[in-house]
């Protein structure tokens, strides 16, 4: 019979959330604080920003195993096939060893057409990793990113204590979905995680579904998190929301980064424009959905003709962030721009194409982090180590 110790769950071992919520059940991980959240009673972005891309529970133990019990609340979408459970990963002394899924728990429904969720409860259930070498070792344990997932216990065979301190620094990253992760790259596949194993840094990962919109709210979250190197990564939601026009795009970029420098006054500071995104290049939102098949596919409704009037495109979208980012440099020269065709571009669409037209792959997921590693954290690249 296994002796089992319980570890309770709190920020000493978990890593990537900015706020946790106590619950019935257990502790919710939030990637917004709750001042943002009430800003904007928004269900959609409720949704995504519980959703804990880039969380995951950080110990040293010498465990042999380990048994994660969670309440996840998975989502569907109606009319489409049932996506896949959403994996757990663990990561040994760094090195990704086993996954996991979790059985059960709730369901979300959502209808894209109508704008509706409905929610059906479901039962706690564990996740089980065994077999793990004896010693002591630092254990990460990846939260699926598109699962919020409600942690009520730990247990473990062995007593657990922090994870080392290795002293790296500490990346602050906010996008879209793309940067919020596709579902089968897995949590440790996502692009930032990708990016920040090479780089050799800590991730909180703020990439939020549809919801890369130059909030306020999430730039003061930003300014508000310490972090050492810090990215936005802007474009795609404004154009496929048709959020705002021209007149608006610029002054609102403006604001989000001078909120920002409000924190973090002389932190590397990456501005990232869109991936090339053939169905919103030239042509405004906003996106709508299309199932063929049982396929999701994406297309935009707006004229191009309309961009004269300030409708938003992709290409205009990059054209000013060029502009506001090479004007803002010459009294911020810890400011830099990276053109996101240069992480996924036409040679890229030919080779890996994007499966709903929108979103990459798994391998999309693996290219775009490592040449986002290259850019910025190679030997001259603006995160490179001093």
């Amino acid at each position: 019979m296994t002796d089992w110790t319980t570890t309770p769950v709190g920020p000493h071992i978990l890593r990537g959330a900015l706020e946790l919520e106590r619950t019935a059940r257990g502790l919710l991980p939030h990637r917004l604080p709750g001042r943002a959240r009430r800003q904007c009673p928004d269900p959609y972005l409720a949704m995504v920003e519980s959703q804990p891309s880039g969380v995951r529970l950080a110990f040293r133990t010498r465990a042999t195993a380990v048994e994660l019990d969670v309440l996840p609340t998975k989502v569907v979408y109606r009319d489409a096939p049932t996506p896949p459970d959403g994996l757990y990963e663990l990561v040994v002394d760094g090195r990704l060893t086993a996954r996991a899924i979790a059985a059960g728990g709730n369901v979300r429904t959502v209808d894209m057409m109508a704008g509706s969720a409905v929610t059906e409860p479901g039962p706690v259930t564990t996740v089980r990793f065994t077999g793990l070498a004896a010693g002591e070792k630092d254990i990460e344990i990846w939260l699926p990113q598109a699962e919020i997932t409600e942690l009520v216990a730990l247990r473990t065979d062995a007593p657990v204590s922090e994870a080392a301190d290795h002293g790296r620094r500490v990346w602050l990253h906010h996008g879209s979905s793309i940067s919020h992760g596709s579902r089968d790259s897995g949590p440790t596949g996502t692009w930032p995680a990708v990016a920040a194993r090479a780089g050799g840094v800590e991730l909180i990962n703020l990439g939020l579904g549809g919801n890369a919109l130059l909030d306020p709210f999430t730039a003061r979250a930003m300014r508000d998190t310490p972090a050492d190197l810090i990215s936005i990564k802007i474009g795609i939601n404004l154009v496929n929301t048709d959020l705002m026009r021209l007149r608006a795009f610029g002054p609102a970029v403006h604001g989000f980064l001078d909120t920002l420098r409000e924190g973090h006054p002389s932190a590397p500071l990456l501005v990232v424009s869109p991936i090339l995104c053939p169905v919103q290049e030239d042509t405004p939102g906003p996106l709508a959905p299309e199932f063929e098949g049982g396929t999701l596919r994406f297309r935009a409704t707006g004229d191009p003709a309309e961009r004269a009037a300030g409708r938003l495109t992709l290409g205009v979208i990059r054209d000013e962030l060029a502009r506001i980012t090479a004007a803002r440099a010459a009294e911020d020269p810890n400011l830099h721009y990276l053109d996101g065709r240069a992480l996924y571009g036409e040679p890229d669409l030919a080779e890996l194409p994007l499966p709903d037209g929108l979103h990459p792959d798994a391998a999309g997921h693996r290219r775009i982090g490592d040449r986002f590693a290259e850019h910025a954290f190679g030997e001259r690249g603006p995160f490179a180590s001093k």
